[in-house]
């Protein structure tokens, strides 16, 4: 009886203790740290420890090519493009993170896997806004494993990073080589995928001529790395976009919820208003939203010590753009939105915008590339 008395008095106290570190706001930290610490890949990140290389000289190890049909062809309802091959401009995509599980550090590439399903998925969804204005090039690549930004040390995190990002500048390197043919270009991508154009950018092509091809560059929601002052300093061309036609320039933007605090990062961040295009605290009203598009397919969400198997979905139509969706206005570097939206545009586990970035503003996006694209094409904005 005292035995059973003593364990009572023990589970009180650690549900005293779990409530008090969760209402100081310590819980959610140390839950999410037992979390990882159990979910992480097994050992140190080791490169001899990733699969081969891939040759980019294969179709397979590209995610979309203008020549093969990918998802990143899709266009929403209603809207009329050119063929994909057609563009005088290019966009080089860099997807984010899909390799959510617990088998390595780095993407093992398995084309039949959640992983690869996920690269699909972003094709559609955000690849695709490109495909008014260009021909889209989108890599596969060993991508770092989302526990590379949660379970260790920054340094911990740029090592992974620094392994995935050789196979993206390769990837840079073998489509100008190969398929670019002198053409200008756009740089796109999202999360991870704009942590590896940020590193592009400034080794690649502010380093180079190639500054001068590029139309603009669109590095949307680093949210963890930020697109800061002191990285615009470093480079000697490449500036922020300051309006919806600037050219050889950066656009970011990082969505989150109305009411919900800013995002907390190590420096300030661009906040492009993605309705208005410009850099500025001002509210940009519903009426400026060209159309918001539901994402189509579901997004491979088993995370950690799960099989990286996939849903077999085929991703195959986009629907009609919602125009008017929501307004825009950019805070102390983040980007917020209505914190209530139409089905479809729900906010994640973690209270965000994140995985809609680009899906809340698509046909701004689709549009605002072709009016890049045009102006530096032609050499002078519209009227």
């Amino acid at each position: 009886m005292k035995t059973v008395k003593v364990l009572g008095l023990v589970v009180i106290v650690v549900i005293l203790i779990g409530i008090g570190l969760s209402m100081t706001g310590y819980g959610g930290r140390l839950l999410f740290w037992a979390f990882t610490t159990y979910n992480k890949p097994a050992g140190e990140f080791d490169p001899q420890d990733a699969v081969a290389a891939p040759d980019y000289g294969l179709p397979i190890n590209w995610a979309a090519l203008p020549a093969k049909k990918d998802p990143a062809d899709l266009v929403p309802e209603g809207i009329a493009v050119r063929p994909q091959g057609e563009h005088p401009v290019d966009v080089f995509f860099i997807h984010p993170t899909g390799f959510l599980t617990s088998g390595s550090w780095t993407s093992p590439m398995n084309l039949a896997s959640g992983t690869e399903q996920n690269t699909a998925y972003m094709m559609a969804n955000q690849a695709s806004a490109f495909n008014g204005c260009c021909n889209i090039y989108a890599p596969r690549y060993r991508e770092a494993n989302i526990f590379s930004y949660f379970a260790g040390s920054p340094a911990d995190r740029d090592e992974v990073l620094g392994f995935a990002y050789q196979d993206v500048k390769r990837a840079f390197e073998h489509y100008l080589q190969h398929e670019n043919q002198g053409r200008p270009f756009i740089i796109a991508g999202h999360s991870q995928g704009s942590h590896h154009a940020r590193r592009l950018l400034k080794e690649a092509v502010d380093a180079s001529d190639l500054h001068q091809r590029m139309v603009a560059a669109y590095l949307i929601g680093s949210i963890i790395i930020p697109v800061s002052p002191s990285w615009f300093a470093s480079l000697n061309h490449i500036t922020p976009c300051e309006n919806a036609e600037d050219i050889h320039c950066v656009v970011h933007w990082d969505t989150m919820p109305s009411g919900a605090p800013a995002l907390e990062r190590p420096e300030e961040s661009l906040c492009t208003n993605p309705l208005s295009w410009q850099v500025d605290e001002e509210l940009a009203n519903e009426d400026l939203n060209e159309g918001a598009v539901v994402p189509t397919g579901t997004l491979n969400a088993a995370i950690g010590k799960h099989a990286d198997t996939p849903a077999q979905q085929v991703f195959e139509s986009l629907g009609k753009p919602i125009n008017g969706l929501t307004w825009a206005q950019c805070k102390n570097g983040t980007l917020y939105v209505k914190n209530e939206l139409a089905t479809g545009f729900e906010v994640d586990d973690m209270g965000t915008y994140h995985v809609l970035d680009y899906a809340l503003f698509y046909m701004n996006i689709h549009n605002n590339a072709k009016r890049r694209s045009q102006r530096y094409l032609t050499g002078s904005a519209s009227p």
